[in-house]
């Protein structure tokens, strides 16, 4: 335990002190403060904190994610590490739950730093827009959501960096797997599975109170409508289709009433706990 614990201790102030995680920082900050003053006066509070928290379930931000989570499971990294392995002062198991606690902290430690004080301000201010606000559990359900999905996929670079040891093409793979794999479930619309359909289920999400029996505001097909609409021109952006005009059927999409917290964190939750435990028996197993 304390061989581990000392490893996430230096793996994250490591990672704290690296160009990738304080340039991923301030990114985050600049493109969330973009987000919210470009549609201050016009999205419903619930659509506006789903679409900030857009680059952390689809694009960019599973990039950096990934990056952190593939490198110290491949390449030179494992290499170095052998000598210290094979003689024994931590254990395989150690020096993977250590890195991998390291990452993990350090992604969600990054991601609520920015979008907390966002959902805070988005929430608390009086802006000029009708409709719809936020509740206190739909925000803490909101967030600790997502945070199980980047804890999700810093645990599938893990997986991919143990499997194919090389980071590049671990990434390659991650990449063309990931969003493919989302955009086929999306049709179904599976919140539980895809990041897609879970960013559109949000709203929904980010209005419901603390009892269930009360009912929920009957305008959410406006606000997964604002929100698809934002969601469509930011990946136009960097290249992406350009966002179809604005047709009454094409736009009716189902207000995810029968979203279920309980399915979504289990959809996550469970390929979280295989993919770590694949990865350390597939490291484990492995010669060094």
């Amino acid at each position: 335990m304390l061989p581990s614990l000392a490893i996430l201790k230096y793996e994250a102030l490591t990672l704290l002190s690296s160009w990738l995680v304080r340039l991923w920082i301030s990114a985050s900050a600049v493109l969330t403060l973009l987000f919210i003053l470009a549609n201050w006066g016009q999205m419903q509070s619930p659509a506006l904190v789903a679409v900030i928290l857009f680059p952390y379930l689809i694009f960019p931000w599973f990039l950096a994610v990934m990056v952190l989570g593939v490198e110290p499971v491949s390449g030179a990294r494992v290499d170095a590490l052998a000598d210290g392995i094979l003689s024994r002062p931590i254990t395989r198991h150690e020096y993977l739950l250590g890195s991998w606690g390291a990452r993990v902290l350090v992604v969600l430690g990054a991601y609520l730093a920015v979008v907390v004080p966002a959902v805070l301000l988005i929430g608390l201010a009086k802006r000029n827009v009708s409709g719809e606000t936020i509740t206190l559990y739909g925000a803490v359900a909101a967030l600790a959501v997502v945070a199980i999905v980047l804890t999700l996929q810093v645990s599938l670079a893990f997986l991919a960096g143990t499997l194919l040891r090389r980071p590049l093409l671990a990434m390659m793979v991650l990449v063309f797997l990931w969003y493919p794999v989302s955009t086929v479930l999306h049709t179904f619309s599976l919140e539980e599975f895809s990041p897609i359909s879970l960013n559109q289920a949000l709203p929904t999400l980010l209005r419901t109170p603390w009892s269930e029996s009360e009912d929920l505001p009957q305008s959410a097909n406006a606000s997964l409508d604002e929100l698809s609409e934002e969601a469509a021109r930011f990946l136009a952006a960097f290249g992406g289709p350009a966002p179809a005009p604005k047709k009454g059927a094409f736009y009716e999409q189902g207000d995810y009433d029968d979203f279920s917290l309980l399915r979504v964190v289990l959809g996550y939750g469970v390929p979280t706990v295989l993919a770590l435990g694949l990865a350390m028996a597939i490291f484990c197993s492995r010669d060094l």
